[in-house]
């Protein structure tokens, strides 16, 4: 029965009638109204950085910067405007301040839209809450002046969006997040593979960089954990792990019928042991991924479609990598 819940998906009006904030679809506008939001988050960072660009992040190269760091012999071919004069006039030997440089780091977002997110039961869909939780993270590196780039994955698109800074980098992936959420799958339609996007990943994921992958993971299999491993080794990893209320537990004991737009299915939520296999299932389900992640020390972040996403990142302490902390009461 949980694979059935998993392909529900209703039959709902295009995007251009859904009514704003509906909770089925979102828009640009909407993703771009959440950078007031996206204030409150700090996004974590652990690795250096090893990008040759500027921006606000200390790296692991030195020279010109604002974070000093030592000071050295001068040596030939060293800055003359970095010389110390007071220790240079102290030892009567020349002198050199060092300096930590900022480098930017490279965000990238696995945004995954497979047919399964197009489905919830209480405030939006599992979609709706990816496109938000990745745009509120894009907005938190731009204003980090970070770059931003990553994959669109759903069945009628694999859309790349190269790293880029600025503005420019942030409006393009809205816009991709907006119009996935604007599709309207069925349920033949094939599950886009996330071990293929995540092994895209890892030729263009630099040293130092940072991936967030915003999934149910339902396809994350034995391949997609391998390509997940190699990432780890040289980027740093937050995982959001996309669910529903009805996913996790049957409803209240009763007659329920339930429809994915062209099959009608009935059934008794009543009975004590399909409620224990229901749950047992899901739990199961994220114990795995939990499993990986916290293997890999990798941090995994459960966010459910009732809950305030800008809250819940805010609070789930994801600059001091404290997500693996949370637990679901299952």
């Amino acid at each position: 029965m949980l694979n059935f819940f998993r392909s529900l998906t209703a039959k709902h009006p295009p995007a251009t009638a859904a009514a704003p904030h509906s909770g089925i679809h979102t828009t640009l506008e909407e993703l771009l109204l959440l950078r007031l939001k996206a204030q409150t988050l700090t996004l974590p960072g652990r690795s250096k950085v090893m990008t040759l660009l500027a921006g606000g992040r200390l790296s692991g190269f030195r020279g010109r910067g604002m974070e000093f760091v030592e000071t050295r012999h001068y040596l030939p071919g060293d800055d003359i405007r970095s010389i110390d004069w007071r220790v240079t006039a102290r030892s009567n030997k020349p002198h050199t301040k060092i300096f930590q440089e900022e480098r930017e780091r490279p965000m990238l977002i696995l945004a995954d839209f497979s047919p399964s997110l197009y489905f919830g039961t209480r405030k939006v869909f599992k979609s709706v809450l990816a496109a938000h939780s990745a745009a509120l993270l894009a907005w938190a590196a731009k204003a980090q002046g970070d770059r931003i780039g990553g994959i669109i994955l759903s069945p009628q698109q694999h859309q790349d969006i190269r790293p880029a800074g600025g503005r420019r980098g942030l409006l393009r992936l809205l816009n991709a997040l907006a119009q996935a959420t604007q599709a309207t799958p069925s349920a033949d339609q094939p599950r886009p593979h996330i071990a293929r996007a995540l092994q895209q990943l890892r030729r263009v994921a630099h040293p130092g960089s940072l991936l967030c992958v915003i999934s149910d993971f339902h396809s994350f299999d034995a391949e997609a954990e391998q390509h997940l491993r190699r990432l780890a080794q040289h980027t740093d990893i937050l995982g959001i792990f996309i669910y529903d209320e009805l996913e996790r537990q049957l409803p209240p004991p009763g007659r329920y019928s339930v429809t994915d737009g062209a099959h009608l299915l009935q059934f008794n939520s009543a009975n004590a042991a399909t409620r224990t296999r229901y749950q047992q299932h899901f739990a199961q389900h994220y114990a795995r991924i939990q499993q990986v992640f916290n293997h890999r020390s990798l941090r995994l972040l459960p966010l459910a479609t009732h809950q305030e996403v800008a809250e819940t990142l805010s609070t789930a302490g994801l600059s001091s990598w404290q997500c693996n902390d949370i637990q679901l009461k299952l």
